[in-house]
């Protein structure tokens, strides 16, 4: 009996560095698979690693900018250490997959998106914002009125840590009441237009709007 405390006790003390390690594998393996077979594969987090190119290249603090223009009268480039310094905001929410696995009660902190976009100067012609990503490939796209949500975010950090490449940082959008496939990874640029143009997924035949419940056919526990 005391044997197997004993071995429960260790198994909680080594839990969360055994969660960080297992993590991180799979980051890098994902990071490297051009199948996307290791985002099947389940981790301690919860969290599914996905990217629709067979690397990503990486940015740090020295290389990383997000770029906002378009239907804008001040185009902007922001470096890492400017958004830092911007007024953060930080949200718990649910993370829900259009694929069906959520991870519950997940924080995410960083600069509402609607601060850029006052900042940039919207147009009155804007009707939408469309988001690129320096993977290469990704892109997404919401309505100027879903941009301006309180709970839309320039994400720079996850679960209180600073955000990870595997996660998509630097910097990524992170759209809370919406389908995580919304919430662009590895963001770049910011780009306000006239109407939404369809992302990566919405031109492979996911909805445009992605409410959580609400969309895609499921009939899942909203986030909002």
């Amino acid at each position: 009996m005391l044997g197997t405390l004993g071995l429960g006790a260790l198994g909680v003390v080594t839990a969360p560095t055994l969660q960080r390690g297992l993590e991180s594998f799979l980051a890098g393996a994902s990071d490297k698979d051009p199948t996307g077979l290791t985002g099947l594969l389940p981790n301690g987090g919860g969290f599914r690693y996905y990217s629709v190119t067979s690397s990503v290249p990486r940015k740090n603090a020295e290389t990383y900018r997000l770029t906002v223009d378009g239907l804008v009268d001040r185009p902007a480039s922001y470096t890492l250490a400017e958004l830092r310094s911007l007024p953060q905001t930080r949200t718990v929410r649910d993370v829900q997959c259009v694929t069906g696995w959520r991870v519950p009660d997940t924080a995410f902190e960083g600069v509402r998106l609607s601060r850029l976009l006052d900042a940039a100067g919207v147009r009155p012609s804007a009707g939408a914002v469309r988001f690129s990503c320096f993977d290469g490939a990704y892109s997404e796209s919401l309505t100027l009125d879903q941009a301006r949500r309180a709970d839309v975010l320039v994400a720079l950090r996850m679960r209180d840590e600073d955000l990870g490449h595997a996660h998509g940082g630097p910097a990524r959008l992170y759209v809370a009441p919406m389908y995580f496939y919304k919430s662009a990874k590895w963001l770049s640029g910011i780009t306000v237009t006239e109407d939404v143009e369809p992302g990566y997924w919405e031109e492979r035949g996911y909805d445009v709007d992605a409410w959580v419940g609400r969309s895609n056919g499921r009939d899942d526990e909203p986030t909002d």
